[in-house]
């Protein structure tokens, strides 16, 4: 389980260029970080992930983010 800032603080590393989404690309590009999003949310790929809850664009923002993590019940 993770506090809002500790998902923010782990947002903020993924987001590498600052645009305020991550992108598939940006998941690829750190392993760990991606695996320990996708054990918060109960999903399996980076690309799963981004295909049920990101942006048509391929990304995601970090409130939908922390949506899903809040349904997986891993948001204190």
């Amino acid at each position: 389980m993770a506090t809002e800032q500790e998902l923010q603080s782990l947002f903020n590393k993924l987001d590498i260029d600052q645009d305020g989404k991550v992108s598939i690309h940006e998941l690829f590009f750190s392993p760990g970080l991606s695996a320990i999003i996708l054990a918060d949310t109960g999903i399996s790929s980076p690309l799963e992930f981004l295909n049920k809850y990101g942006d048509k664009d391929g990304s995601i923002t970090f409130e939908e983010f922390k949506k899903v993590v809040e349904e997986a019940g891993n948001l204190n």
